[in-house]
């Protein structure tokens, strides 16, 4: 059984192509640019270099079409015929209250997410667009939704309200929604695993840290509270995202400023973050360079960043009563041992207690915490197309 997952942003096009019978991948790439000058395809069969091909790709509809072309070329392509395709699985962020799990996508699925676009304006209507370009090429073949708010459907409501009146929610749906989801459920699930214990039986909290981050309760294998909110804005601070502030502080600095509410947001979500503190970079390596070179605020950022993520760690643990398993994944918690270092520096009275010697570790599962340390401390490289595809998988096979 052979799955392709799609993932669409604005101007990109990333996907997988799985063999189910092992989970293995056959076949992976991106299609960047799209609608922009300078469009290209960077695609690979496993086991063979990447091939790059820069061709003029206007919509979503034709980087499919560009997409398939690779996928069925005579040397580098991993299928002879689309009929090897059982099903596609999409990577859809915003579901709103809808649906708390993967679904066969249908007319109604389509309907509902166009009506979460205003809830995620800049993802939705991407993910969209990914449908209808499968759609258009493949009428007949099962298409399955994937969405990242769904694993945190089942925090419990004083989680994720929020404080204002009680209509706003009856009326625009406004409650935190949370994200990453896809990402969050898999690494909890594989930290039990590797700890051979059920998940059902830990308190876990996890730390999914790149230039979007999100910290997650995970509570016998289910979601109880996580950083992000309404948006991906909330939270500890980000690349490029400011995180948790003051809502007051928003109109303030509108007012200051002289600029709207969409300029406010770009502020926000564009210009806040690791960026806009150390005036660096939005990468963290970059930020750990100049703070070891005397950069006073590029050590801020660092510490602010550090602070935050073990801030949410703590009132996790005390929302969970307690908590077993500490989970670093995605770009900065897979990669970087001094963030998880200086994280978890000061949770020792939690029962944290870091190896450094294990912790010396690039994106690969390992336990680094030392073998008396009453919380397991772990790096888990986050796999979300397997998710994907294994939700895909079990939904198609229903289907039939």
């Amino acid at each position: 059984m052979k799955i392709l997952v799609v993932n669409c942003g604005s101007s990109s096009l990333k996907y997988q192509l799985f063999d189910m019978t092992d989970e293995s991948v056959l076949a992976k790439g991106l299609v960047e640019r799209i609608g922009i000058e300078g469009a290209r395809i960077k695609h690979t069969k496993t086991g063979m270099d990447a091939v790059i091909r820069n061709t003029e790709i206007s919509n979503h509809k034709v980087a499919f079409k560009v997409v398939v072309e690779a996928l069925l070329d005579d040397s580098h392509g991993a299928l002879k015929s689309l009929d090897e395709l059982s099903a596609v699985g999409h990577r859809v962020v915003h579901a709103g209250e809808k649906y708390a799990g993967s679904v066969m996508i249908t007319q109604d699925v389509i309907d509902a997410l166009e009506e979460c676009v205003p809830l995620a304006p800049l993802h939705n209507p991407a993910n969209l667009m990914g449908i209808y370009a499968v759609t258009e090429a493949l009428p007949n073949i099962p298409q399955v939704g994937v969405f990242d708010t769904a694993f945190h459907q089942t925090m419990p409501g004083y989680a994720y309200m929020y404080g204002v009146p009680y209509h706003y929610y009856e009326k625009y749906k406004v409650r935190r929604y949370g994200f990453h989801g896809t990402s969050h459920f898999y690494v909890s699930r594989r930290a039990a695993e590797i700890l051979g214990k059920p998940v059902e039986s830990l308190n876990i909290v996890t730390c999914h840290m790149g230039n979007g981050s999100s910290i997650a309760a995970v509570k016998g294998g289910k979601s109880v509270d996580t950083s992000m909110g309404f948006s991906p804005l909330p939270g500890v601070i980000m690349g490029t995202r400011s995180g948790d502030v003051d809502p007051l502080l928003v109109s303030f600095l509108s007012d200051q400023e002289g600029i709207d509410n969409k300029a406010m947001s770009h502020v926000l979500n564009k210009e806040s973050g690791l960026l806009g503190i150390s005036g660096v970079s939005s990468d963290l390596r970059d930020i750990e360079e100049a703070a070891d070179a005397g950069n006073q605020r590029a050590r801020l950022a660092e510490d602010m960043l550090y602070y935050g993520v073990r801030k949410y760690i703590g009132s996790y643990a005390a929302a969970m009563g307690g908590m077993d398993v500490l989970v670093f994944t995605a770009g900065i918690g897979e990669n970087s041992g001094r963030a998880r270092e200086g994280i978890c520096t000061g949770l020792e009275f939690m029962g944290v207690k870091l190896d450094l010697e294990k912790n010396n570790v690039r994106g690969k599962e390992r336990i680094i915490s030392t073998d008396d340390s009453r919380v397991k401390v772990l790096v888990v490289p986050t796999d979300e197309e397997l998710v994907i595809a294994r939700d895909t998988k079990k939904i198609a096979m229903d289907r039939n």
